[in-house]
């Protein structure tokens, strides 16, 4: 049996609206192709974790508070992180955990809460409660050169600018900004977003994108993941766009 490393980090900190679950989802959606998902965790004081080891790297989401305790430790990290970034490891990170990776994070009281800088965008709190984004979601992204629809929900107060890749179009609701039209960031080896949901419960093409990622970079050639059973998934996916009329 193949199998994938995937580091679960602050599990115990950053799990806003079931953000776990795509650990889950990947593992179930790994089992019926036959490759075994070990998860890891690492947490707040854990000096030892080598982060070139793992296949994924994965953070969920997490208010304020989670974000302000858990900072210097991410940064503590930063630069075994950046050497499996750059080695290629797959990141994929929700709310919390996309804000963190960036420059900064300021919190609606001004507090500046230093982000692991991996990548160029920032993020700042709007003090304005009307422009805070929540509700479901819809985006239009590109996974292997085809257009899919993501669904999620987002609830953030966080503005984040200066995103140069962004993960989709919006289609329905807000995005990195209040009524932006793009939301996200994304490389081939990246995605950040602020959809919950869980994000991979909802977009097994995203699920499918993550495994193809990882299992080809394993084997040195292209692998597609063997068909499954997604009718129940594109059901409810189809109820909801319908709903929201996209």
């Amino acid at each position: 049996m193949e199998k994938l490393k995937i580091l679960h980090m602050y599990p115990n900190m950053l799990d806003l609206y079931g953000d776990s679950g795509n650990v889950e989802v990947l593992s179930y959606r790994c089992k019926m192709r036959g490759i075994e998902l070990e998860v890891s965790k690492h947490l707040i004081g854990d000096k030892e974790t080598d982060f070139t080891q793992y296949d994924i790297i994965y953070l969920g989401g997490g208010a304020d508070f989670e974000q302000q305790i858990l900072a210097d430790d991410l940064v503590s990290c930063k630069d075994s992180i950046m050497e499996a970034y750059k080695a290629g490891t797959f990141f994929l990170m929700i709310c919390g955990g996309y804000q963190l990776m960036g420059q900064y994070y300021k919190d609606s009281n001004g507090e500046k809460v230093p982000g692991l800088g991996l990548f160029d965008y920032y993020t700042v709190a709007s003090t304005d409660k009307r422009c805070r984004c929540i509700g479901n979601i819809v985006i239009e992204a590109q996974l292997d050169g085809e257009k899919y629809k993501v669904i999620g929900f987002e609830n953030h107060g966080g503005q984040t600018t200066n995103v140069k890749s962004p993960f989709g179009k919006v289609l329905s609701g807000n995005g990195n900004e209040f009524e932006s039209s793009t939301e996200g960031y994304m490389e081939k080896s990246v995605i950040a977003t602020y959809l919950h949901g869980p994000l991979l419960s909802k977009n097994p093409k995203v699920s499918d994108y993550v495994i193809s990622y990882c299992m080809s970079r394993k084997l040195g050639e292209k692998y597609i993941p063997a068909p499954i059973n997604d009718k129940l998934e594109e059901d409810c996916r189809k109820q909801l766009f319908e709903r929201l009329g996209v």
